[in-house]
């Protein structure tokens, strides 16, 4: 799909790493302008190093989504730098490992903050300098639908984030911008394997796609959503899971994988 994004300009928050590095890699090898953003600079130039080694645009901002001065920075520098904004990609993100019980006002704040009101302030910054065929993305997870315990607010902000697609893509609708969420599930980011440790073979076979995601796969899902191809998609929240929220019984499922392969 190389140009199909030529000439776009695209900002993909919380871009430093994972899936984010991964949605901005695949903008820019598409043809977009890509603007990343972190709190680390050191992580930031590095991604933004290796898309210019593969001739890409880009540009590193850096900034902390929980700062509401710095997020209008942001979107000022971006603005700045390449004259508009054709798509926002909403997915910093932040978690803690509490329960509703034991979670403190920081907690709450922290993941609150960082998560769900930069979602909202980013698209508020962006709005006056996007055209008729913009899109938001906003990144949510299948914690949105499926969760466990002690993960709360984040499991909780993780829902709000596709009533707030909803709502944005109804009031942006007749400006001709779209929203939509993407859910991805378990995504091989980071630690994961080191996580997982021992279940990590027994993770992918509850997976129908025998395996877990990549930041590609998010990737790919998100340029499909920012393209014209796309432009009839809106207020949706879409999985990218490899089918993972329609397993019912994990090991019946994995019974089953064993005598079909």
């Amino acid at each position: 799909m190389n140009g199909r994004h030529e000439g776009r300009v695209v900002l993909v928050t919380g871009s430093t790493r994972g899936i984010g590095e991964g949605i901005a890699r695949r903008f820019a090898a598409e043809g977009a302008s890509v603007v990343i953003t972190g709190r680390s600079e050191n992580a930031g130039e590095t991604v933004a190093d290796g898309i210019r080694r593969s001739d890409g645009e880009v540009t590193f901002v850096p900034a902390d989504m929980r700062d509401s001065d710095e997020i209008e920075a942001l979107v000022e520098h971006t603005v700045d730098t390449y004259g508009r904004i054709d798509v926002l990609v909403n997915n910093a993100g932040v978690q803690t490992e509490t329960t509703a019980e034991d979670a403190t006002i920081d907690d709450w704040e922290f993941v609150i903050e960082t998560d769900f009101r930069s979602f909202w302030l980013c698209a508020k910054q962006c709005l006056e300098h996007m055209r008729p065929g913009g899109t938001i993305l906003n990144m949510s997870s299948n914690h949105a639908y499926l969760t466990m315990p002690k993960l709360f607010p984040y499991n909780a902000v993780k829902a709000g984030i596709n009533g707030m697609t909803r709502a944005l893509a109804l009031e942006l609708g007749p400006h001709g911008i779209t929203v939509n969420t993407i859910n991805p599930g378990w995504v091989e980011v980071g630690r994961t394997r080191e996580e997982l440790g021992d279940d990590y073979e027994y993770t992918e076979e509850i997976h129908p796609v025998g395996r877990l995601g990549t930041p590609d796969d998010v990737a790919g899902v998100a340029a499909f959503l920012a393209s014209d191809d796309a432009s009839f998609v809106t207020g949706e929240s879409l999985l990218v899971d490899g089918g993972r929220t329609a397993v019912m019984q994990d090991e019946r499922y994995r019974a089953y994988r064993t005598r079909v392969e």
